[in-house]
């Protein structure tokens, strides 16, 4: 196993951590979401228990590969996205994936609101674990934006053109 590995959402918040942490260090963008609903079907499953259908990123493809490849010889992965409900459901999501390229790397959630040596140190010396409340509540959202998006959309334009 080789460096740590460390994932945040921006390159160019990977280049200024990149000048904070050790070169122990590998730092790499995930570049927003990895996985999402599927862009041609409705993606929900209704009948249990409103189970999102995930699927990877089609457009985050090659950076997908890059992060997939840097898991693999990652001893500690370190999942440091915003801090919000999309920032967690970002890692929840890299971690699903990156754990099926390597069983046996250690998670690690931290998290920083501000990109400055102390708050880095600080979020690194006390990494956690994903939030799955914050998971839960970003994945309630987009699924509801689904249901909403697949269903009720098409009956309001339907409306509107006929000036109902």
């Amino acid at each position: 196993m080789s460096k740590n590995l460390v994932i945040v959402e921006s390159p160019a918040k990977a280049r200024t951590i990149g000048r904070i942490l050790p070169s122990s260090y590998d730092i790499k963008a995930s570049m927003g979401h990895i996985r999402d609903l599927p862009e041609n079907s409705f993606g929900v499953d209704i009948e249990h228990g409103f189970q999102p259908q995930y699927e990877e990123s089609r457009t985050r493809g090659r950076n997908l590969n890059d992060l997939k490849n840097a898991a693999k010889s990652a001893q500690d992965i370190y999942l440091a996205s915003d801090p919000d409900r999309e920032g967690e459901a970002i890692a929840w999501h890299l971690q699903e994936v990156l754990r099926k390229s390597n069983p046996k790397a250690r998670f690690h959630r931290v998290s920083f609101h501000e990109i400055t040596r102390s708050a880095i140190n600080r979020a690194f010396e006390q990494p956690g674990e994903v939030n799955m409340n914050r998971v839960d509540a970003q994945q309630a959202r987009r699924v509801l934006d689904r249901i909403v998006g697949y269903q009720i959309s098409p009956l309001l334009w339907s409306r509107i053109e006929r000036g109902i």
